[in-house]
């Protein structure tokens, strides 16, 4: 079992920066893989940004994001941030991270089956 908390939502104006952290405890030695999706009200929860928890630390972001937001590791701390720069009234939204194997399922990274475990979200708002 894993547990996760993410934290570091709020309101931001366009043009600024957020950085979420998603910190992990329980069951979190091992190979896994760490994504972050979003989701606004009536639309299905997207993807963000993968991250593979091993020694190559590959990543996956959506197009959107590509260029402005980061993700990235701190072992010590069982926590994946997501540095989220020049934001826009368009990344409004609840975000989740959630944790998944880091073989496939079958699934891809940027498919919420992929994962096994979900934090609550933290929500974030850029104004315009």
């Amino acid at each position: 079992q894993v547990q996760l908390v993410e934290s570091g939502g709020g309101l931001v104006q366009a043009g600024g920066s957020l950085r979420l952290s998603c910190a992990a405890s329980g069951r979190t030695s091992g190979d896994y893989i760490v994504g972050w999706f979003r989701q606004t009200p009536g639309k299905e929860r997207e993807f963000v940004a993968a991250l593979k928890w091993n020694e190559a630390r590959s990543t996956f972001y959506e197009d959107r994001v590509k260029g402005r937001f980061t993700i990235s590791g701190d072992t010590a701390k069982a926590t994946v941030y997501l540095q989220m720069n020049s934001l826009k009234p368009e990344d409004t939204a609840v975000y989740y991270c959630a944790v998944g194997a880091s073989t496939s399922n079958g699934y891809v990274v940027s498919r919420q089956e992929r994962y096994s475990y979900w934090g609550q979200g933290t929500q974030v708002t850029v104004s315009s």
